[in-house]
């Protein structure tokens, strides 16, 4: 018995992110392009709960140096923070008279902010574009510039401590349990008929965690009177996944692309946003020039923004490979929209600057 209550150790690791959305509006716009003004500033903005942390918006309206002469340069730079960087993702865009974002530009990784460091975009905007479309960009000669901060603060380790089999991780009893439901078929009361094969499942557990099971159940439909659901657009692999996910919170086989791809469909449909995140996860790290050009599609098509932007941060880093494949070649001909989404990203990649502090400038 002695050998069985042997201890065991475990550790955890969390990364909390904070995020800031900041919206800047600049008034008489157009007045400050004639070189009167070479920079303008904005408010300091910090986190509500944290103002330790604060950090300021820069604009150039004719360009930061002789090389950006045309452009609109913007940066976000760190005022004041503790001894130690802040690291950061952010981004900016350009909101216009109808409410809608213009290019957006992000930056490529974390950047780690020092105090009085500013990271940014040269050539953010041309100042032509700007000027000749002020109806669009400038309503009422109001510029509106939108910066999203997304702050990874601290890492939190719980330390490793002594675990016996008689004191058991509860989420790993509970789990352990749906599973044996699921993969017995234990006191089931529906059946789920996916091209010629069963499922025999559990409506309340259903019900739980899907709001288009639950949708299904409450309403008097005939699958719900008979206890019989059909259907019709699902691999029996892809939803035998699905269903995984929906009693144990896991899905194992996300390490293949195809798999991924799927069930990311499959959950859109069922409204599982939990899996959602896991296939977006697992595509994320499977991305490569052969496959990439079917997961912007498939980012597009279920709106997926996250993954998109990173996926259009991969093509900007691989565009020549990327434009020689058959996928791209489709995005060409059925998506043109996502061809000029690709490259604004990979023009925005290609300017990408830090500012020197103002000490290195004198």
């Amino acid at each position: 018995m002695s050998g069985d209550r042997k201890a065991k150790r475990w550790c955890s690791t969390q990364m909390s992110v904070q995020k800031i959305c900041y919206v800047w509006s600049i008034s008489n716009f157009s007045f400050c392009t004639g070189g009167i003004w070479k920079k303008i500033s904005s408010p300091v903005f910090s986190l509500e709960a944290n103002n330790e942390v604060a950090w300021c918006l820069t604009v150039y309206p004719n360009g930061f140096d002789e090389e950006s002469k045309g452009y609109l340069s913007v940066f976000l730079g760190l005022l004041s923070c503790p001894e130690r960087p802040v690291w950061a993702k952010f981004k900016f865009w350009i909101i216009n008279s109808q409410g809608a974002k213009y290019q957006r530009t992000r930056s490529m990784k974390i950047i780690s902010f020092l105090q009085n460091h500013h990271w940014g975009f040269k050539k953010f905007i041309l100042q032509d574009l700007l000027l000749s479309q002020q109806h669009l960009f400038l309503p009422e000669d109001q510029l509106t510039i939108c910066c999203k901060v997304k702050i990874v603060r601290d890492f939190f380790s719980n330390p490793g401590r002594n675990i016996t089999p008689a004191v058991m991780d509860p989420w790993h009893i509970l789990t352990d349990n749906l599973r044996e439901l699921w993969e017995k078929s234990l006191f089931t009361d529906c059946c789920l008929l996916v091209a010629g094969h069963e499922f025999r499942a559990h409506k309340a557990i259903l019900a739980a965690r899907s709001p288009v099971f639950r949708a299904m159940f409450e309403h008097e439909m005939e699958e719900s009177l008979m206890n019989q659901i059909e259907i019709h657009d699902l691999d029996p692999q892809v939803f035998k996944e699905m269903m995984d996910f929906i009693y144990t919170g896991k899905a194992p086989h996300l390490h293949s692309h195809s798999m991924a791809s799927c069930l990311l469909a499959a959950a859109d449909e069922y409204g599982l946003e939990g899996l959602i995140v896991m296939c977006e996860d697992a595509l994320c790290r499977n991305l490569s020039v052969e496959n990439v050009s079917h997961t912007l599609i498939l980012a597009d098509i279920h709106s997926r923004e996250e993954l998109k932007a990173q996926v259009l941060d991969f093509i900007s880093l691989h565009a020549s490979e990327v434009s020689e494949t058959s996928g791209w070649k489709s995005v060409v001909e059925s998506h043109p929209h996502l061809m000029a989404e690709a490259f604004l990203s990979l023009a925005s990649a290609q300017n990408v600057f830090l500012k020197p502090s103002l000490k290195c400038l004198k």
